[in-house]
């Protein structure tokens, strides 16, 4: 008996340097295919916390999701315009980034960027550029510009983006406008540039997630894609190149934030941490593909992350491109023009 105390004594000594658990859920959602499973696996097996995790397609979709409900999220990864957005709407908890030491991983120049410029509300997670993926077999040509999207040449083997801010983006910097612009003779032009592409049959159809398998299986010849999404095509079929069209294009940036009315709000925190981890962030970016903004996770992927121009484009390519900002105000106007185009015959 007297061993048997011994033994529950040095026991209940060592507990205190074991790992704490935390307790309950964190509930997050994310873009379709856009973190490895595994990751998940191994928070809930370190931590206890059970991830409780959604998925959307589109970020208009998702900001509908979080201003109707926004207490059943606890970290959402919106765009960098839904950031400034739900900054100016009040939607979101500032970080304690005290709790997310991992954060200080963060590449320099997205430590204080535009759409959260103090850095008070957002962790980047991953960043990218919006370009044309193309069957290098099939092209008759060189592709180096938005125009090839609208040229009879291509007429039924392109895809567009399914996607407001993509779609009337790329249409306005091929016409030599900003795509922030608020002009409504741009956006009018813009406009009537992609329901003439429409009519004429050129797109086959506005897709998002499916326009990547697509190409890989050549169903299409052009394809408007984010850069992860094009390196993972060309994983799959070496027939396939991506380019950042030389008008310019979008650079953006996916963050990690937590709703002000979120129920788990320190488990939301240990999840951003552990999502910034080097070792974990090195994880994701080579399981979907897009740019890290985790300088330690890029030290340890090396040369043959550096040496991607599709992961890592050269800082002309990212000088010649825009961060999309919040057009809240004039959602009305995009919704109209966009409702023109998709009901274009």
């Amino acid at each position: 008996m007297k061993k048997l105390l011994i033994v529950l004594l040095a026991a209940a000594m060592l507990l205190p340097l074991l790992p704490v658990q935390a307790e309950g859920v964190v509930n997050v959602f994310n873009w379709e295919d856009y973190v490895n499973p595994e990751a998940l696996e191994l928070f809930e097996k370190e931590t206890g916390i059970k991830v409780n995790y959604m998925r959307f397609t589109t970020n208009e979709d998702m900001m509908v999701q979080v201003r109707t409900n926004p207490a059943a999220f606890d970290v959402v990864f919106p765009s960098d315009y839904v950031i400034e957005r739900f900054v100016k709407e009040d939607l979101l908890m500032e970080l304690d980034f005290a709790q997310v030491p991992n954060a200080d991983n963060t590449l320099e120049w997205l430590k204080n960027p535009s759409y959260d410029p103090d850095h008070k509300y957002s962790v980047p997670y991953m960043w990218g550029t919006v370009g044309i993926l193309y069957d290098t077999t099939r092209v008759q040509g060189p592709i180096d510009s938005w125009q090839v999207l609208f040229e009879d040449t291509y007429k039924g083997e392109v895809f567009m983006l399914d996607s407001i801010r993509d779609s009337m983006g790329l249409a306005l910097k091929y016409l030599g406008y900003s795509m922030n612009t608020q002009d409504p003779a741009e956006l009018k032009a813009a406009t009537d540039l992609l329901v003439k592409q429409k009519q004429d049959g050129i797109v086959k159809a506005y897709q998002v997630d499916e326009t990547k398998d697509k190409m890989v299986a050549g169903e299409g010849i052009l394809g408007v894609v984010w850069s992860g999404d094009a390196q993972y095509a060309i994983n799959l079929n070496e027939n396939l190149a991506y380019v950042v069209p030389k008008e310019g294009s979008n650079v953006w940036v996916d963050g990690m934030v937590v709703p002000r009315a979120a129920k788990n709000p320190e488990n939301a925190l240990k999840f951003i941490d552990f999502m910034s981890r080097p070792e974990i962030a090195q994880m994701n970016c080579e399981y979907i593909e897009y740019s890290s903004p985790n300088q330690a996770a890029i030290d340890l992927m090396g040369e043959e992350y550096l040496e991607n121009p599709n992961l890592n484009p050269s800082q002309e390519v990212i000088d010649n491109c825009e961060f999309f900002h919040d057009i809240q105000d004039r959602i009305t106007i995009y919704n109209t023009l966009w409702a023109q185009v998709k009901n274009a015959k």
